[in-house]
């Protein structure tokens, strides 16, 4: 499969144009074939003459230049509907996000927009009225949500790195089930204008790469403090550089391991520590429950009532308009009082407070990315609880103000991927970055689908 770092060599060196790139693109997303992948792509004939136009510039060095994107649907690329999944929500931006405007600007070519969990809520990617995007590793699995479309155009080849967004875990689940990269930034890092939010106090925009180093390149590009964005935050992005020799790790003991029965789960995430004990790190055994505790708040707290402000309007008007799942899940957060949201936001203040210490004693979390990974089949039968079971090691990551990066860990005999997180407090991407690295390095995993 075609990388960052190859298509840049190729492209430099003129040992391919980037218009024939672009035919590649087209010519996979014909033999791909999934119509529930993309809600809006562009035609190939605007395309190819962006790509013509970059061409004639000259400027090669353009840190993007002419590399294929993908980004989730809701975020704001100029004359592209942004739909969120939801047709009755609909708009067309005159302007690109933040985030966007930066990828352009480095030479990047936006080829469409990619289907999610309607309004960026689910971890499971079967929530959309555009269809469910199929698994690109494994087609009876889920393809993860809600950055569903972006992760599988990824790992299908399509394009070598995507925008997704995480607010609960929707840019790492869906790496973890099509095994590829899923990188989620400090809060802040990187812009939030021209994001549809689904709690704007948690949500973040995300990348999916097939490497570390493509996810990182993607990042420094689109980082940075944005005086539009008043949830924006100027923090450090250092260099992806080397592993440290020697590292500590925060772990989950055996007694707090939970991956509901799926055994090749448990073995998964046993074998990432000692590859990870190879590679230099002291494995530091945590308590997970005030974590767990944190992850509960997200959705059975009143956080829903964020999620609920972004579809005030059709809730009140034309509620039918919402998939019946995400419906349910969303008009609980309309009855959530002040009161509430206060006793939660003390509640997190304590939780914080006790996990402090736990993390300034290591360089790192690691945890399992999701416990296990179900079928559509499974998924449509049991939507809410399956859905909570993916969140089980992620919810609580965005409110806990972590940086983090999720990467493959192995694949089981039955063909199902597992994965792996890195957590830090925010401001150290580049050294979660740096440890995913050195794991991918020492296991022997092929890229995305290309097993297949």
């Amino acid at each position: 499969m075609q990388t960052v770092a190859s298509l840049l060599s190729a492209h430099r060196s003129g040992a391919r144009s980037v218009a024939d790139t672009v035919r590649a693109v087209y010519a996979r997303i014909a033999v791909h074939d999934d119509p529930a992948l993309f809600i809006t792509l562009r035609p190939e004939a605007d395309l190819l003459g962006e790509a013509a136009a970059l061409e004639a510039s000259g400027e090669t060095a353009l840190p993007l230049y002419g590399i294929p994107m993908a980004v989730k649907d809701n975020i704001d690329v100029a004359g592209l509907p942004t739909t969120c999944a939801c047709p009755a929500f609909a708009y067309t931006p005159e302007r690109d996000a933040t985030a966007v405007a930066r990828l352009k600007a480095a030479g990047a070519l936006i080829i469409g927009k990619t289907n999610l969990d309607q309004f960026a809520t689910g971890l499971v990617g079967v929530r959309s009225p555009y269809g469910i995007p199929r698994n690109a590793f494994n087609p009876a699995l889920v393809p993860g949500g809600s950055s569903s479309g972006s992760a599988t155009s990824v790992s299908a080849g399509i394009v070598p790195v995507s925008l997704g967004t995480d607010t609960a875990g929707s840019g790492r689940v869906p790496a973890m089930l099509n095994n590829i990269v899923g990188l989620k930034p400090s809060l802040g890092l990187v812009p939030n204008t021209g994001l549809v939010p689904a709690c704007k106090t948690l949500d973040c925009i995300s990348v999916f790469a097939l490497t570390v180093d493509d996810a990182m390149t993607v990042l420094d590009v689109i980082a940075g403090f944005d005086p539009q964005d008043a949830w924006s935050r100027d923090l450090p992005l250092g260099p992806l550089a080397a592993a440290p020799p020697a590292f500590v790790l925060g772990v989950l003991p055996e007694a707090q391991r939970e991956f509901f029965g799926d055994t090749h789960a448990a073995a998964a995430y046993a074998a990432a520590l000692e590859r990870f004990a190879a590679l230099g790190a002291t494995l530091k055994e945590i308590n997970f429950a005030p974590f767990a505790e944190t992850a509960r708040l997200l959705y059975e707290g009143p956080w829903v009532a964020e999620r609920w402000i972004v579809a005030e309007k059709l809730l009140a008007t034309t509620p039918e308009a919402l998939h019946p799942v995400t419906r349910a899940i969303t008009e609980p957060g309309g009855k959530a009082s002040a009161a509430d949201a206060f006793r939660a936001m003390y509640k997190l203040k304590e939780l914080r407070a006790q996990v402090a210490p736990v993390l300034a004693a290591i360089d790192g979390l690691l945890l399992p990315t999701a416990p296990s990974a179900y079928t559509v089949e499974e998924v449509l039968a049991d939507p809410v609880r399956l859905n909570s079971r993916n969140g089980t090691y992620t919810n609580f990551v965005n409110l806990m103000d972590l940086c983090g990066i999720a990467v493959p860990a192995a694949i089981a005999p039955t063909g199902v991927p597992y994965g792996v997180t890195l957590l830090a407090p925010a401001g150290r991407d580049a050294q979660m970055a740096a440890l995913g690295r050195a794991f991918v390095a020492a296991g022997d995993l092929p890229l995305g689908a290309s097993h297949a």
